[in-house]
């Protein structure tokens, strides 16, 4: 089943907060609003870790 998330957060990329949409199905990710996978932030990330949280 597909299911569609939203998080919101300071983005280092953007300098500002964001919201992101992210979508899951069967518990794997399978569309982000963000660069999440290739951030170089991603290990400070508050929405990363939500996303993180999410998936496992």
């Amino acid at each position: 089943m597909e299911k569609e998330s939203f998080f919101s957060g300071y983005c280092r990329t953007v300098d500002g907060s964001r919201m992101v949409s992210v979508v899951t199905e069967d518990g794997k990710l399978t569309e982000v609003d963000c660069s999440y996978d290739g951030c170089p932030y991603t290990a400070n990330c508050t929405v990363a870790k939500q996303i993180e949280e999410l998936t496992n």
